[in-house]
């Protein structure tokens, strides 16, 4: 009977140690998991709104910049043909887009050589393509500055964790580490997802813009075409230069 009783102590003790030990799970969302990162986070979570902004405003100009007229260059080449340069100018300048603005300014140009007209039609070209990739910079450096924050974040972590270790002395406790430890880790994750995020962002816009400029360059040679052959029309229906009315003298 007191074996029994025994046995029935001790596994009634195991039960409660059971219990006792058995660990206390949390659950810990993104959010709570973010805040634990510091300040690193707030200045990462500004920069990656910051890169959003950016990827959304310039993903909306490239798309409105790739849209094409397919009727531009035929009513170009209609009135030039008539030798109606405003109408072809008013008409470039109601598209309001980068090609059309670079076109009306090669037809405004258009009595002048084919070179100089080549010319005109580069330099707006880059005037153009630069407007276009306006905030790619920004976003390039937040794609390089976001990691290094978050290894800054992982740096201070630790430093934090190593300072609450000398000043506890031989009480060390995991939870008097786990400030800095979290720190450590959330940063480095938050700024490598912001930077693998942005850096995707820049090559995506990048292509975008080298896109545009392709479809820039073929426009601006055919432009070049219609432009030759208009002269070259204009030239054979020119009246004949009358003679000069002398003779010669015997």
């Amino acid at each position: 009977m007191i074996f029994l009783t025994e046995v029935a102590v001790e596994a009634t003790g195991a039960e409660v140690l059971t219990q006792v030990v058995e660990p206390v799970q949390e659950s810990l969302n993104i959010l709570d998991l973010a805040m634990k990162g510091g300040w690193i986070m707030v200045v990462l979570a500004i920069l990656s709104i910051l890169g959003i902004y950016i990827f959304i405003e310039r993903f909306m100009t490239l798309r409105k910049a790739m849209h094409k007229n397919p009727y531009l260059l035929d009513r170009i080449n209609d009135n030039l043909r008539d030798n109606d340069i405003k109408s072809a100018v008013n008409y470039c300048e109601k598209q309001n887009t980068p090609m059309s603005r670079i076109l009306a300014k090669g037809v405004k140009d258009c009595k002048l050589d084919t070179v100089s007209i080549r010319q005109v039609l580069e330099n707006n070209a880059g005037v153009e393509i630069a407007a276009l990739e306006k905030g790619l910079p920004v976003l390039s450096t937040i794609a390089a500055v976001a990691p290094m924050l978050g290894f800054l974040g992982t740096v201070t972590g630790m430093v934090q964790a190593f300072w609450q270790m000398s000043n506890a002395g031989n009480n060390i406790d995991v939870s008097l580490l786990s400030g800095g430890i979290y720190e450590a880790m959330v940063t480095t994750v938050g700024g490598l997802i912001v930077g693998i995020i942005a850096i995707f962002a820049y090559n995506y816009l990048v292509a975008q813009v080298d896109r545009v400029q392709n479809f820039m360059e073929a426009d601006m040679i055919t432009f070049l075409e219609i432009v030759s052959e208009a002269k070259e029309a204009a030239g054979k229906n020119a009246p004949a230069q009358p003679s000069s009315g002398f003779k010669s003298q015997e």
